[in-house]
């Protein structure tokens, strides 16, 4: 792998304001989070979402807000990737996921997509399901009834504090899994 190569980081979440603290945006508020603590640029209008380009853990790295809402995320992480030439393996994508409780943050390569829409949109722009996942866990709801497209697409019920300590802890598993490839690429 040459070492001026650019990975990939899709964040995956819903545009607008009514969305910000929403479960379904927390791969937002991990993007967010990575920017911020990374000093990337302003986020810029492009691949049919929001970019920047920059350095995060010693890796080149594209950030993509996709503003295609997530059930079409796909368009706007196929475009990136072709334009630059990144492979699936070169890109990490973060999501909320309701199979993990909430608090819980994994990485996971390829495999199923869990009925998530966003991955599956994914997969099918790509052509492939083996691109990484940060999975950020958001939990099941609590009651019976309650369908889940309406609990992700609600606002956190935890205390804020909770919230924003899973999502630094999301970012700092996406810090080491890029740290990782960036000494990949210098080898």
């Amino acid at each position: 792998m040459e070492a001026d190569s650019i990975h990939l980081v899709v964040a995956l979440g819903n545009p607008g304001p009514e969305y910000q603290f929403h479960r379904h945006n927390a791969g937002f508020m991990v993007g967010e989070e990575l920017r911020r603590r990374h000093g990337l640029p302003g986020l810029r209008s492009k691949y049919h979402g929001l970019a920047a380009e920059g350095s995060m853990s010693g890796t080149r790295v594209l950030l993509l807000l996709p503003m295609t809402f997530m059930n079409l995320s796909g368009r706007a992480a196929a475009e990136a990737a072709r334009k630059h030439g990144i492979p699936v393996e070169r890109m990490l994508v973060i999501h909320d996921e309701v199979e993990l409780p909430f608090g819980e943050v994994r990485l996971k390569e390829g495999q199923g997509l869990g009925g998530h829409n966003g991955l599956r949109s994914l997969a099918q722009s790509l052509g492939s399901r083996d691109f990484w996942r940060l999975r950020v866990g958001v939990g099941r709801p609590d009651q019976a009834g309650n369908p889940l497209l309406d609990y992700v697409l609600a606002p956190f019920s935890e205390p804020r504090d909770d919230v924003l300590l899973l999502i630094g802890r999301a970012a700092d598993l996406a810090d080491e899994w890029l740290a990782a490839r960036g000494g990949a690429c210098r080898a």
